[in-house]
């Protein structure tokens, strides 16, 4: 079990580590403004969301059009790159929130894996074999063969529904329908209390922002739809919507049409709350980058009952982009840049073209 101790003071953070080994409780200390002058204990979980870049297997399937992927451009040694490229991506889903927490996250969004397959060696790798994850996955329609899943530690995460929502779009040229992810929704009791997650990959920018903005308005209808759903069948629902939507946190698929929020203030009953705007706008963090410039595709979203901040039940505590020094390339021509896997046809060694996105919910224990 972990805690996490309230006190007041002025936002700073830091770990005390326990050298009694004899207890089995981590505690960590951090500082928040609040009105308290008591310690209080916090139980915190980490969710996360982590754009894989391209993780498919080595095997030819006849039915997709895996040809493509740069895993199957390799000619050489794939097996042995697809098992470094498995590694790579476990050990960062490892270290997600470890910082603070202490332990690996509770939930995790993926999105760029080929199949259920990729998601099982994930988890019999070393970083999270007999971590207790169990998978939600759906075969997409995704023209590139691509699909989203969500991972979950089940002695925290009790599994109640899950369903895909197929996105239909057509080209606006040819009238032709463009095969893209579908949407996949995840009710379960989070510690008996229940919350609901949306695991998303937004078509993307390719042939231009411009040109392909209408997909994305598109799968931000039924993104908000699907929210709407949630909230008319529960009261107060919990949603949590995630992914790489291939948008930035002010753009219209966000702003507009989803109407989420950059402050908390501003967030009405059943509202949307964005803590991702405020990271790119005001702290120029990023999580991929275009032609030396950051942005956030991959976001986080919260509706309104998770920011009641009475922390008698699970509530939204903090958002972060996860951007260790080792996810960062050090050289060379995208020196800077989240260190990929992939580059011109040959294996980099890096992980992924995307950093991962993740927030912490925490609830007071008495």
């Amino acid at each position: 079990m972990l805690y996490l101790i309230l006190i007041n003071s002025n936002y700073n953070f830091f770990k005390h580590k326990m050298k009694n080994h004899i207890l089995t409780i981590l505690l960590v200390i951090i500082s928040l403004n609040i009105n308290a002058q008591e310690k209080r204990n916090f139980k915190i979980h980490t969710i996360a969301f982590y754009n894989v870049e391209n993780l498919f297997d080595t095997i030819n399937d006849v039915n997709k059009n895996d040809e493509a992927s740069p895993m199957m451009e390799i000619k050489f040694n794939r097996s042995e790159i697809y098992k470094k490229k498995v590694d790579n991506m476990a050990s960062v889903i490892a270290d997600i929130g470890s910082d603070l927490t202490g332990k690996l996250p509770s939930i995790v969004g993926l999105c760029e894996v080929e199949n259920k397959n990729v998601i099982e060696d994930l988890l019999k790798n070393k970083h999270l074999l007999n971590k207790d994850y169990e998978i939600v996955h759906y075969d997409s329609p995704d023209e590139r063969g691509i699909d989203v899943g969500l991972i979950y530690n089940k002695k925290v995460f009790k599994l109640k529904s899950t369903k895909s929502h197929e996105l239909i779009i057509y080209d606006n040229k040819t009238s032709k329908r463009n095969y893209t992810r579908d949407q996949l929704v995840v009710s379960g009791l989070l510690d008996n209390e229940l919350i609901h997650l949306i695991v998303n990959h937004w078509p993307s920018r390719s042939g231009g922002e411009e040109r392909s903005r209408a997909g994305r308005i598109a799968a931000a209808e039924l993104n908000k739809m699907i929210i709407d759903s949630l909230q008319n069948e529960y009261e107060n629902a919990k949603i949590i919507t995630m992914g790489d939507f291939n948008d930035d946190p002010h753009d219209d698929s966000m702003k507009k049409v989803l109407n989420a929020k950059k402050d908390i203030k501003d967030v009405k009953a059943n509202g949307i709350y964005n803590p991702m705007e405020s990271i790119l706008s005001d702290q120029g963090i990023g999580s991929n980058a275009y032609r030396d410039v950051w942005q956030l595709f991959d976001q986080i979203l919260v509706t309104e009952p998770l920011l009641n901040k009475k922390y008698d039940s699970y509530q939204f505590y903090k958002a972060g982009v996860f951007n260790k020094s080792y996810l960062i390339n050090k050289s060379g021509r995208y020196k800077g840049y989240p260190f990929r896997s992939f580059s011109w046809g040959s294996f980099t060694g890096g992980y992924s073209d995307h950093l991962p996105s993740y927030i912490y919910l925490i609830k007071e224990i008495h």
